[in-house]
């Protein structure tokens, strides 16, 4: 295998020498430095007009493209708008220098967690990767392939949500980038290393290697130098994450499994995805019984609606999907109202009722809500439970996310469920 050709910032002496004695920059009020990295220095600043705390990055590129690559980090990041990943506030020229002015988070890096003596509670990690897949999924959908995801670029705000940061070597889908590898090797897609064509899934191979080393302290690809260790991105599998911390949901393992997969046609396509399965085990940690999950499973699955569903793809309902309970009497939905989500009734019955009158009763096995979805209407119609009633609540937000075999799936039962109820309405016309 022939030896890459790593790209790298440096920050030199000189550039440093030049920052020494810096107390402003543009109209930010430098308060004090918070540190540097290969891309630049970071400082905690003041800004007086709108008299709040922000982070200033400060950078010197060698060249005309470094330049311009320094303002692709304002515009990949700047076009973002989501509270999983850090806001920028503006970019502009100081000198010789170029700077970036971002939303200042007063917490960690990850980096801190992936320790053996200090990792997350499962918990945690669990819910700081599920949101920094949110923010990616969110970026993606933007268009911004991040390409540099790490524990140092994710931090935690004092909430404890996690902040997407840095990025400086960020792509835009279907731009070509610039030769050479960009990124940490430790945490790169094998076709990163490889200076293939990128797809925004190449970020969930990253994601990957972070919640390996949050779940275990160790990476998920250590090496005793860069080339020991695209070896083994290209070529190996990691250790199965219970030899080094037994005891964790084998759930886990699976979806590891999935994300370092070296094809990203067989990676997971989504940050949506990988975030549905991993609420899954969020969900299994919850309910304290691995087994418990698997009987709803079952249950569901012999509902006549979901009886042309398979086992998994039932699984991933139930993990994205929500069970509740209706008490006898209760409204379940409102005419007029406008909402994204529809019903499974999983057992009991319900009626319909437009105008005060009930003019249709839905039983186990049936959707209700649908036609609000499919038509982008309000509902109309009231849906209230005849009986004590169970159901699946699920949103047409995660149904769009949702692999495509699910989707045409629902599809095909809406379908059906329409015909039924057409024909239902026509017998009771003609008097049968």
């Amino acid at each position: 295998m022939a030896r890459p050709t790593f790209k790298k910032n440096k920050v030199d002496a000189a550039f440093l020498a030049g920052l020494a004695e810096i107390k402003r920059v543009g109209r930010y009020e430098i308060v004090k430095k918070l540190g540097q990295g290969a891309s630049g220095v970071v400082y905690l600043a003041r800004d007086p007009y709108i008299k709040r705390n922000v982070a200033v990055k400060i950078a010197k590129p060698d060249s005309n493209r470094g330049r311009e690559r320094f303002f692709v980090e304002a515009q990949s990041a700047g076009r973002l708008n989501h509270p999983n990943i850090v806001a920028v506030h503006d970019v502009g020229e100081y000198k010789d220098f170029c700077y970036l002015t971002m939303e200042y988070v007063e917490g960690p890096t990850l980096e801190g967690f992936c320790n053996k003596n200090n990792l997350m509670t499962l918990k945690q990690c669990l819910e700081t990767v599920f949101t920094t897949c949110q923010g990616l999924d969110y970026a993606h959908q933007q268009n911004v392939i991040h390409r540099d995801i790490k524990p140092t670029n994710i931090m935690l705000d004092k909430s404890g949500a996690a902040k997407i940061a840095d990025f400086g070597i960020a792509q835009m889908t279907g731009q070509t980038s610039e030769a050479g590898m960009w990124g940490t090797p430790g945490y790169m897609s094998p076709e990163q290393i490889k200076d293939e064509t990128l797809a925004a899934n190449c970020d969930i191979f990253s994601v990957g290697c972070v919640l390996y080393e949050l779940l275990c302290g160790h990476p998920a690809f250590p090496g005793e130098n860069e080339y020991s260790i695209i070896y083994k991105v290209t070529n190996e599998d990691p250790e199965p994450i219970e030899n080094l911390r037994p005891g964790l949901p084998r759930l886990l393992q699976g979806i590891l499994g999935r994300a370092f997969q070296k094809d990203p046609g067989k990676r997971y396509q989504t940050c949506q995805e990988m975030a549905c399965d991993l609420r899954m085990v969020l969900r299994v940690l919850m309910d304290q019984a691995p087994e418990k999950i698997e009987t709803i499973v079952d249950f569901v699955h012999s509902v006549s609606f979901f009886r042309n569903f398979t086992q998994d793809q039932v699984r991933h309902l139930v993990a994205v999907g929500t069970i509740l309970k209706a008490e006898k009497g209760q409204i379940i939905l409102t005419e007029g109202e406008i909402d994204d989500t529809f019903y499974v009734l999983l057992g009991g019955k319900a009626s319909i009722c437009k105008g005060g009158r009930c003019i249709a009763a839905v039983r186990a096995g049936e959707v209700f809500g649908e036609m609000a979805y499919i038509a982008g209407q309000a509902r109309i119609a009231s849906v209230v439970a005849e009986t004590d009633c169970m159901l699946m609540r699920i949103s047409a937000t995660l149904l769009d996310k949702a692999p495509k075999g699910i989707q045409l799936l629902f599809f095909k039962n809406f379908a059906t469920t329409l015909v039924q109820r057409l024909s239902k309405k026509t017998d009771a016309d003609q008097g049968v």
